[in-house]
């Protein structure tokens, strides 16, 4: 077997109240190397570089799974895998998603495509917990994802592809938010209100992107979920948002559990946004990058 590249997109998620949901698949990506190393006994994967080590778990519990889910996997070698790319990781941008659809891309290609591109993303919310990054990063678009009767047991989606005419400005402060530790924060009821106006919300943020009707996004985007809960733990995220509307955006969310922002824009206000933004950070004294994005509509590419 030759060694396989695996192109994967970032990912913005829950887009505000689509909680473990919505997903939106962004033009910023990592890379998975994937190199069979008979050293390493077949089936088992280990980072090339210290920096890539670091995944060694997370990579070897998604092979396991893959073992599980094809025979092919028997067949599979040892490899060495290495990971680059613009992807930050505990930022809120799928970063896992990016290493764990790199691997079982790759493994896939080897595999003769043993899975359709839809199973490897219902593989990966498995894995994940939750569908979101999981099916923007592997189908790219915008992908509203159903589930049941948890959200780790994915049973299709609709997929939109979005046009170049809308920005997504991501900034993205110094601070490391995990996953796992910002669903402790939140509470196990909400009232029924806050119920009702994120639904509100989620369908018609749905419904405005189905439609191409972008300006009616113009500040429509409420979270009554997850954001009151998460925003208050990352300084400046909150300011940071607001600015961007205020600067022009049409609407904006904590991407994913944070601790990137999001800002939805056209072309023309995007670079007013970004640094709108960045102020709001750098006004709490928190240093923070821009990246202003448009949608992928690819997801992963065997390259």
């Amino acid at each position: 077997m030759s060694p396989v590249t695996v192109r994967v997109p970032g990912s913005t998620s829950n887009c505000g109240a689509g909680f473990d949901t919505l997903g939106l698949a962004l033009q910023i990506y990592n890379r998975v190397t994937l190199t069979p190393d008979v050293s390493l006994p077949a089936g088992t994967a280990k980072g090339e570089r210290a920096s890539d080590e670091r995944a060694n778990g997370l990579v070897n519990e998604a092979l396991a799974a893959w073992r599980e889910r094809v025979a092919a996997a028997a067949e599979l070698p040892g490899f060495r895998f290495r990971i680059e790319g613009d992807v930050p990781p505990a930022r809120g941008l799928g970063s896992s998603v990016t290493v764990i659809a790199g691997i079982l891309g790759g493994v896939n290609h080897w595999a003769g495509e043993a899975l359709t591109r839809e199973e490897l993303a219902a593989l990966i919310t498995r894995l994940e917990g939750h569908p979101d990054n999981a099916t923007a990063g592997v189908l790219g678009g915008f992908c509203v994802a159903r589930c049941a009767p948890t959200p780790a047991d994915y049973q299709g989606l609709v997929r939109i592809e979005l046009e170049d005419t809308l920005r997504f400005v991501v900034v993205s402060p110094v601070t490391e938010v995990a996953t796992k530790a910002s669903r402790g924060v939140l509470p196990q009821e909400i009232s029924h209100l806050d119920a009702v106006r994120s639904v509100n919300s989620a369908a018609y943020l749905t419904a405005a992107l189905a439609t191409k009707n972008y300006e009616s996004l113009r500040g429509a985007v409420g979270d009554f979920l997850h954001e009151p809960y998460r925003l208050p733990g990352i300084v400046g995220a909150a300011e940071a948002i607001a600015a961007g509307v205020k600067a022009g955006a049409l609407c904006g969310w904590l991407s994913g559990s944070g601790s990137s922002v999001l800002c939805v824009g056209l072309v023309d206000t995007a670079a007013a946004v970004g640094d709108a933004m960045r102020s709001a950070f750098a006004a709490k004294g928190i240093d923070s990058a821009i990246n202003v994005l448009s949608a992928d509509n690819h997801g992963l590419v065997v390259e």
